[in-house]
């Protein structure tokens, strides 16, 4: 029936008895249906056609991406085959194990490992768990070694753990695809993970260059106002007294407050101190427990709306070659990109 409504949409109607395909020429914006003896040509819509696509009209009626290399393209037929793309293989084509190595994306994968972990292990495909547990080796291996954001993985391990532990008992066991023993392993593997995570101590690195306490005070205060994560404000505050004083800023708390919350719900949860003001270190924790806060990512994957194509954008191989990240045949390709967050990347899947 899917077939059939793609091919009714196309102007192509089956005929009985003929074995009807659908295949992408080398040219990425021509299809070929091939339905008997008939082959029409039907050209890919233009540009101004696709910028009026939205995230939230293109994620739900996208059919699985073909295999391409380098990146993954949706709904195209390849080789006469029907070329399907899992979870797992995304994670390869895209290549997530290289992508926790760039600083820029590593927030980007372990906020995408965490969702899954909440919602989406049961699921995943043999590759895909496969390819999540390699690619989960890795942050923790590059955390262990270079300890840096030691939080963002403790948290995702903590989300797995829990989701595992429930998953392995009662009937949780019979709703995981694959033999209940190899669960059990991962979920000592993940215990094991955040034990070794808990003795994590930082070393203290001997430098004679200027260090943090060496910097102006209005800079100190730029650095801590570029921060979006109250942790990582209360962090750098442990640092030194003059950090500590410059983090319990209010006007501080009040912008990373602002950005991340609306107005309208500052009025619901308002905190005062006891001196009647609003007291906005507090009321950002209390506003995280009730509200999702906005995401920013150093780097995000990208939909070409024009190619139909998700990627990473290189970023600083635009700035150098003004090249979007992938052979894009628009006129205008940056207005044919749109940021996929790592719940619409989730949703991709969704079938």
């Amino acid at each position: 029936m899917r077939k059939y409504s793609t091919m009714k949409s196309m102007g192509v109607h089956p005929r009985k008895g003929k074995r009807t395909m659908v295949e992408m020429t080398r040219t990425p914006s021509v299809f070929i249906v091939k339905n008997g003896s008939m082959s029409i040509k039907k050209a890919q819509k233009n540009t101004e056609v696709a910028s009026e696509v939205t995230p939230e009209t293109w994620c739900p009626h996208l059919r699985r991406p073909a295999r391409a290399g380098g990146h993954v393209t949706w709904g195209k037929m390849r080789n006469r085959r029907h070329g399907y793309c899992t979870l797992g293989e995304a994670f390869t084509r895209l290549d997530f194990l290289s992508a926790v190595q760039d600083v820029r994306r590593f927030s980007y994968v372990v906020r995408l490992l965490q969702l899954i972990a909440k919602s989406q292990l049961t699921s995943l495909s043999g590759v895909a768990q496969k390819n999540y547990f390699n690619i989960l080796d890795k942050i923790v291996q590059k955390v262990l070694s270079d300890q840096q954001n030691p939080r963002l993985i403790k948290d995702l391990l903590q989300d797995l753990s829990s989701t595992l532990c429930i998953l392995t008992r009662g009937v949780g066991k019979f709703m995981l695809v694959g033999n209940i023993n190899v669960w059990v392993c991962r979920l000592e593997t993940v215990l094991m993970w955040q034990q070794q995570l808990q003795g994590l101590e930082m070393t203290q690195q001997v430098n004679h260059g200027l260090t943090l306490s060496d910097l102006p005070l209005h800079m100190l205060n730029n650095i801590l106002y570029r921060f979006s994560d109250g942790w990582d404000i209360i962090t750098l505050g442990q640092v030194t007294p003059t950090l500590h004083t410059l983090s319990e800023d209010r006007q501080l708390w009040k912008r990373l407050c602002q950005y991340h919350f609306a107005e309208k719900q500052f009025c619901r949860h308002l905190v005062l101190s006891e001196s009647g003001h609003v007291d906005w270190k507090l009321m950002y924790f209390v506003l995280r427990k009730h509200y999702p806060a906005r995401e920013q990512y150093g780097d995000t994957l990208h939909f070409c709306r024009h190619c139909s194509i998700l990627f990473w954008k290189d970023c600083r191989l635009a700035l150098l070659l003004k090249d979007s990240g992938h052979p894009c045949t628009a006129a205008d390709s940056d207005r044919c990109l749109t940021p996929v967050s790592p719940q619409h990347f989730i949703d991709l899947f969704k079938f």
